[in-house]
């Protein structure tokens, strides 16, 4: 049974810097994909940084481009989200993500929540002005 366990969120000040960890287990295999992605109160949940597995490639998003960077230790099945020069607008609920390819390799889309299997409970992030 896959499980997907967040932590590491919490509250900071504008500016300031918070790591988020993933726990992994229950994989038999690498994933396709992992994935962080994030909802605030009122919004869709949209993505935050994907790395697709085998290719070793990290994207992010836009608002979080040279402030946050993934990364994985395969040692301990982790995953982590390094979040520097927070800003309020970050301001949200954190969840790591990941799957199996499921659809063809050209349809998957690494924002697209519909597209990962396997979700965490989420971590509260919140950054004050």
């Amino acid at each position: 049974q896959v499980q997907l366990v967040e932590s590491g969120g919490g509250l900071v000040q504008s500016g300031g810097s918070l790591r988020l960890s993933c726990a992994a287990s229950g994989f038999t295999r690498d994933p396709y994909a992992i994935a962080w992605f994030r909802q605030a109160p009122g919004k869709e949940r949209e993505g935050v940084s994907c790395m697709r597995v085998y290719a070793g490639n990290i994207f992010y998003t836009d608002p979080v481009k040279g402030r946050f960077t993934m990364s994985r230790d395969n040692a301990d099945n982790t995953v982590y989200l390094q979040m520097n020069s927070l800003k309020p607008e970050d301001t949200a609920r954190y969840y790591c993500a990941a799957t199996a390819l499921t659809t063809p390799y050209s349809d998957f889309d690494c924002w697209q929540p519909a597209d990962f299997l396997y979700w965490g409970q989420g971590t509260q992030v919140t950054v004050s002005s």
